[in-house]
């Protein structure tokens, strides 16, 4: 195999990696018993710690999972609502605006 073809092919797979490596969110893992389990969420005690995690329609479920199964559940966390709130000296900024030059 020449130089060219070897380095091409080592960029194009950097680049397919890297790209990986931004495509969505951080996923997160949890594994233990199902302490509950139905159409919208699955609970899995981790520890002393209850986690709740939704599910949907998109969710993949590999066979068939009842309360006291040990599961393996990969998950992503994601925003449902966004509020922002004013910081320190919000107020004084808004004062500032809201006077008139001189």
């Amino acid at each position: 195999m020449n130089i060219k073809a070897a380095f091409s092919l080592l960029a194009a797979a950097s680049l397919a990696f890297s790209s990986l490596a931004f495509a969505g969110a951080k996923t997160y893992e949890v594994t233990g018993p199902v302490l509950e389990v139905n159409d919208s969420m699955i609970v899995v005690q981790k520890g002393k710690d209850r986690w709740e995690i939704n599910r949907d329609a998109n969710t993949k479920v590999a066979g068939d999972v009842k309360v006291g199964d040990k599961v393996h559940v990969t998950y992503t966390m994601s925003a449902t609502n966004v509020e922002v709130k004013q910081g320190k000296g919000g107020k004084k900024d808004k004062e500032a605006k809201a006077a008139p030059t001189p």
